[in-house]
């Protein structure tokens, strides 16, 4: 086979892999980077060239950045600040975390941009009686949207790095803005006239932060088909142990959710708590694990006809709920590896995925990336579960207090590095780098808390598939792919080529990460621009917009997944309120693009 039969290959099996999802994104890419270089289509170097790349570098430095500007609480105070514009208004709520979504994505990753507003939004959801099933996506778009408009985007950041490769200019930091700037605002404004009527009415996280939560809960997750209460008789083997010994959990798939000792309600239990005779505990499990003949040896069962919903918030504790991060090391594992109660003290009474409530034998269930965890937590072990990296508390978030000193530094850092990087626009990777050091050296961020925050199946990705690239431009197989396209659209004009790369990546990135299909395609762009002798940043810049249009799936960015649960969706809602909008903004930027960036 010649090389360029090689690279065919080698690329079909690897958008193969990326549609099926198996294995992992990052590890397609650095699989298909090891087989052009074992097949000898690439030489060693350039192999893992794509490691030193400044794409790679650049991302990395953002990730580092927007990680430095949470922990000094900028984003946080701009979020918050931004939140209040919105006032009490459903529309004008839209709107306002719309334009927040999209304004802290312009110096931060999409996912980071996110994580930080989900609390705030929750909580002014909550505080309006506002659904969150009416601002979980406009947050989710808004972020899109908002790094549609900068540099600061994995996919432009691999458009820019194809160009510089092929010998023109790369984009500059606001070369993004005249066409952004007019997307934002287009999609803020449809999300809030014509998205939200095609958005759920109400979704399980609003319910539960309305006045009287437990409630409301329990009509929700429909707890109490499977609470039941027992008695601790004096000759009971549990008198004396603690819960963790107890062996309610694994042995009889149970879940104590109160104890009731002396007319006094202790909750949230701790692990250590030990149990006495005559002590009333109130159990949720399946009722084939709630056998009286079962249980006779430990409990006298009863019906818990005298419990009251309420009782799970009593003794000072709270309901809550969280959701997984995109990068949470959790996601694949039970909550019975990460030893979630006994790290954090904290109950898990369900799981909500995929449009239901999982309510028993929860620490058997592998979690997954979207899933919201409703939660009974004393004040204090919230407050400990807050500084956990892998999840996001929705409600009753507090602000951490930071040093004075500290904000303004992440601040400044960080404005220093967006000025350098626009005017020295050839140096950004240097210069965001030099910004993120500066988060280190300076105390904002600790090295270790650095490396955290780098999301590497991210950085690993566009470090595989940009030497896939590379391969495309060396063997001529970009070229080929360039001569069927100009074969197929030449005779329609410039614009039809527009048109079918911008629908073509467009298509793609609804299943596959926007950086990976910006990598396929950047390439046969350019070469499609050579042979047409047309503008290869107009064509540059249409795929790297296309790449980020991820709206009709949930798919196409993890920051979609990540509203999922929160906000109660499902993949009709997405394509419901997406499919428009894509059509939309396809349509404003294949009539802009055109004037911004002439295709001649």
């Amino acid at each position: 086979m010649t090389p360029q039969s090689v690279t065919f290959l080698i690329l079909f099996v690897a958008v193969l892999a990326l549609l099926l999802g198996k294995p992992r994104p990052d590890v397609v890419a650095l699989l298909a980077t090891l087989a052009l270089g074992l097949t000898g289509v690439l030489a060693p170097q350039e192999v893992f060239a794509g490691l030193s790349r400044p794409a790679v570098v650049t991302i990395l430095a953002v990730f580092i950045l927007a990680e430095g500007l949470r922990t000094a609480g900028v984003a946080a105070r701009l979020g918050e600040f931004l939140l209040r514009l919105g006032g009490k208004n459903e529309f004008w709520m839209i709107v306002i975390i719309t334009l927040s979504g999209a304004t802290l994505s312009l110096v931060m990753n999409n996912i980071a941009a996110a994580a930080v507003l989900l609390p705030a939004v929750s909580s002014a959801a909550r505080k309006a009686n506002v659904s969150l099933s009416k601002l979980m996506m406009p947050l989710a778009y808004g972020t899109i949207l908002g790094g549609m408009a900068t540099l600061l985007t994995s996919s432009n950041i691999v458009v820019s790095s194809t160009l510089i490769e092929h010998g023109y200019t790369g984009f500059g930091l606001l070369d993004f803005a005249p066409l952004g700037v007019p997307i934002v605002l287009t999609g803020s404004v449809y999300l809030a006239l014509v998205g939200r009527r095609w958005l759920p009415e109400q979704s399980p996280v609003q319910r539960m932060a309305q006045e009287q939560p437990a409630v409301d809960l329990f009509d929700i997750y429909r707890l109490g088909e499977r609470l039941v209460a027992g008695r601790i008789p004096q000759e009971s083997t549990l008198v004396g142990q603690s819960l963790q010994q107890s062996g309610l959990r694994e042995g009889y798939n149970l879940n104590v959710v109160a104890l009731r000792r002396g007319g006094r309600i202790l909750s949230p239990l701790q692990p250590t708590t030990r149990l006495e005779a005559g002590d009333q505990l109130l159990l949720e499990g399946r009722p084939d694990d709630l056998s009286p003949q079962s249980l006779a040896p430990l409990l006298q069962i009863m019906q818990p006809a005298d419990w009251d919903e309420t009782d799970l918030e009593r003794g000072g504790a709270q309901l809550v709920e969280a959701v997984l991060t995109p990068r949470s090391h959790w996601i694949g594992q039970t909550l019975r590896q990460v030893q979630f109660r006994e790290k954090f003290g904290v109950n898990v009474l369900a799981i909500w995925r995929s449009g239901r409530s999982i309510r028993t034998r929860l620490w058997e269930l592998p979690l997954q990336f979207g899933d919201a965890l409703l939660l009974q937590a004393s004040p204090q072990n919230l407050t400990l579960l807050q500084s956990e990296p892998e999840v996001l508390v929705l409600f009753n978030h507090r602000r951490a207090p930071v040093a004075a000193g500290k904000f303004w530094t992440g601040l400044g850092l960080a404005l220093i590095a967006l000025i350098l990087a626009i005017v020295f626009p050839n140096r950004t990777a240097e210069w965001f780098l030099l910004g993120a050091l500066g988060m280190v050296v300076s105390g904002v961020l600790s090295m270790d808390q650095a490396y955290r925050a780098v999301d590497w199946r991210s950085v690993f990705l566009v470090a595989g598939m940009l030497p896939l690239g590379t391969a495309m431009i060396q063997t001529g197989a970009a070229a080929s792919l360039a001569n069927g396209l100009l074969r197929l659209l030449e005779p329609y004009g410039a614009a039809m080529i527009l048109i079918g790369l911008f629908l073509t990546t467009t298509l793609l990135v609804q299943a596959l990460n926007g950086a990976a299909a910006a990598a396929m395609i950047a390439p046969v762009a350019l070469a499609a621009a050579q042979q047409a002798g047309l503008n290869p940043h107009a064509l540059g810049m249409a795929v790297a917009l296309a790449a980020s249009m991820a709206f009709i799936t949930p798919l196409g960015h993890p920051v979609n997944i990540l509203v999922m649960g929160p906000g109660g969706y499902t993949f009709r809602d997405y394509a419901r309120v997406g499919a428009p909008l894509a059509l939309l903004l396809s349509l404003l930027i294949l009539g802009l693009l055109p004037l911004v960036w002439p295709l001649r």
